[in-house]
């Protein structure tokens, strides 16, 4: 594409590889050169905390606000009732209202860490569409809002295509999802001057008719801009790993463990990853991202340190980087590695290595330590880790055990008091 931005924020997003389609290039774009504008990006509260899935999205309210205009955060305390259906082969599991709000607090921690919700013109704020969603009467929402909706068009999105094309059931709950979505943009654009929805590009059609709903409604023209769906260069989903999703709340995954998936991105996409999840400059990650050999491990070090700063502050990504240093270099045991402690009552007269493997996180099943025993993927204080039936006693225990699967991935065990 050809065009050339006039806005900062346009300039960044397209510089930095976060821009997969937008509803009008041009007229988004002198929106933005003009003033202030309001976008928002909406968040289902699925579950306790965002992973690493999400951080790409994020990162573009950031830019958004650095390059002066106004984020909001949309949690979906409504619409998580209801469940997005995009591309996914079966029906979410229903949340209650409790546990929705146990979500939202949990996510909200993040936010703060990457936007700065001032009082300013630019300062950002954090929304959820309970608060019109909630109180909606069905007969005067049909009326009103289903009115401008067709079902021709609706089953034509990509998003319901394929669950209808693989005879995968959709509920009517679910299809009421993307009114609802639309519904959100209509209902931000009236109470707060949004211009603009960002989102992956799997929320390409959710985005479309809220600017459609919008344009019928209140006959005012609004904007969409999607982001592409990561995925590494070796085909895995963004923010997946062998251990499960990589939380952003510190509570869930520790800052070490965060810091280490960083430093075990690919080669191939060290120069991405750096644009896309850092704020250093763009030639910078251009040059970080052709270094070879050897070398390209500095990178990889320079982004696990910018990304968890941004995450977890400056000071758990230099307590991080000096963990791995001593658990790599040194073969020592660092103060930050995950740690699994056991009380007396646990350990009784002894307890298996391989309990202990699935435990700390390093396996998934016991099936899965013992294969990783028999491929001589263990070890135990850095020593191989040969006998899958060997079993530790206090004695054992008395100093932190540290157990490793393969190079990369390690956990400490110790006894409680």
């Amino acid at each position: 594409m050809t065009y050339h931005p006039k806005s900062d924020f346009m300039a960044t997003m397209m510089a930095r590889g976060y821009l997969a389609d937008c509803t009008d290039y041009q007229g988004l774009d002198e929106a933005l050169s003009k003033g202030v504008v309001t976008a928002y990006i909406g968040y289902d509260a699925t579950a306790q905390s965002l992973h690493v899935g999400h951080l790409l999205n994020i990162m573009m309210l950031r830019w958004l606000q650095k390059t002066g205009h106004k984020p909001i955060t949309l949690m979906g305390g409504g619409t998580t009732k209801v469940g997005d259906p995009s591309f996914r082969s079966d029906e979410r599991p229903l949340l209650g209202p409790e546990q929705i709000d146990a979500n939202i607090s949990g996510m909200q921690q993040v936010f703060a860490k990457y936007l700065d919700y001032g009082n300013d013109a630019t300062g950002a704020l954090m929304l959820n569409n309970a608060e019109w969603l909630d109180g909606l009467n069905y007969l005067d929402f049909l009326r009103d809002i289903g009115r401008h909706f067709s079902v021709n068009r609706m089953l034509s999105f990509e998003s319901v295509k394929s669950r209808l094309d693989r005879e995968q059931s959709l509920s009517f709950l679910e299809f009421n999802y993307m009114i609802l979505q639309a519904y959100d943009f209509l209902e931000l654009h009236r109470r707060y001057g949004c211009v603009l929805q960002m989102g992956g590009s799997d929320q390409w059609g959710n985005i479309v008719n809220g600017i459609d709903l919008t344009r019928r409604v209140l006959d005012q023209e609004i904007f969409g801009l999607t982001s592409p769906l990561l995925t590494t260069s070796d085909g895995r989903k963004m923010g997946k790993s062998q251990g499960g999703a990589m939380w952003l709340n510190a509570d869930m995954l520790s800052p070490y463990e965060f810091w280490q998936f960083w430093r075990n991105t690919t080669d191939a996409d060290v120069g991405r990853f750096l644009k896309l999840y850092t704020e250093l400059p763009v030639e910078e990650c251009d040059r970080l991202g052709a270094l070879a050999g050897s070398e390209i491990n500095e990178a990889k070090i320079i982004l696990a340190r910018e990304v968890t700063t941004l995450c977890h502050g400056a000071e758990a990504a230099a307590a991080a980087e000096e963990t791995a240093r001593e658990v790599f270099e040194k073969g020592g045991v660092g103060d930050d590695l995950p740690t699994l402690e056991l009380s007396a009552a646990e350990l009784g007269d002894g307890i298996s290595v391989v309990q202990l493997i699935v435990r700390s996180g390093l396996a998934k099943s016991g099936k899965e330590a013992k294969r990783l025993i028999a491929e001589n993927g263990a070890r135990i204080d850095d020593a191989p880790l040969t006998d899958s039936g060997l079993m530790l006693d206090a004695t054992a225990l008395s100093a932190p055990v540290k157990l490793s699967a393969g190079k990369k991935r390690h956990a400490l065990v110790k006894l409680s008091g």
